[in-house]
């Protein structure tokens, strides 16, 4: 008789910084961050969880890492793309770098929450952001106005996210307890109140472009850029 064929065991891949980052955004699709622990991303690359210790300290390490490979996809994607300074207002190329990371943040189940107060481990994002603050000198920003117009955007996009999730966490899935109509009859007594539900809780595309095109026309203003 002939021996059966021994098997081929399936390929691991080796424990990197990168596949623990990928594995960690896959699962924080499917639960969120309060519920992504080390010991789960452990058992989902079939390691022990004191294996993840020798590539992050702690869990804030992870998000870092998790954050920074969010930029990376979304730098190389269509939402990185950024319009040609020659040809471009300057209001027009902050209307498509914050749409973009809008998008981009969107793409994960608190997305916005791991960019919050993160550290970028990489340099990609010096790369983008010595180009944009780049065309922002040669519109006629100085540096610090540059750099406070490219913050103040960001931290606008970003604070408007973390809103924006803690109602809907997926898009199409609304949260118990941010029902509009129910919020109107039991704040019933307070009429506009009651009525600002709907400008609060729906309707977020048309709600996060007039808040963006209000930051610029107030960035504009400031600094007499027009």
């Amino acid at each position: 008789m002939n021996a059966k064929p021994q098997q081929t065991p399936p390929r691991v891949p080796p424990l990197t910084r990168s596949t623990v980052a990928e594995t960690a955004l896959r699962l924080l699709n499917e639960g969120g961050l309060d519920k992504l622990t080390l010991r789960a991303i452990a058992q989902e690359l079939d390691v022990k969880a004191p294996a993840l210790y020798w590539h992050f300290k702690n869990k804030q390490e992870l998000i870092d890492e998790m954050a920074t490979e969010m930029f990376r996809r979304m730098a190389t994607g269509p939402e990185g793309s950024w319009p040609d300074a020659s040809s471009t207002p300057w209001r027009e190329r902050m209307l498509v770098a914050n749409r973009g990371l809008r998008r981009a943040l969107l793409a994960y189940r608190d997305g916005a929450r791991v960019f919050t107060g993160s550290r970028f481990t990489g340099t990609e994002h010096a790369e983008q952001s010595e180009a944009h603050l780049r065309a922002l000198l040669a519109d006629g920003f100085e540096l610090p106005q540059a750099v406070r117009a490219m913050a103040t955007t960001f931290s606008y996009t970003l604070g408007f996210v973390i809103e924006e999730q803690g109602v809907h966490p997926v898009p199409g899935e609304r949260r118990e307890g941010y029902d509009v109509a129910e919020r109107g009859e039991r704040l019933a007594d307070y009429p506009l109140a009651a009525a600002a539900g709907t400008h609060l809780f729906q309707e977020y595309d048309e709600h996060f472009e007039e808040g963006l095109q209000i930051v610029i026309e107030g960035i504009a203003a400031r600094y007499g850029i027009h």
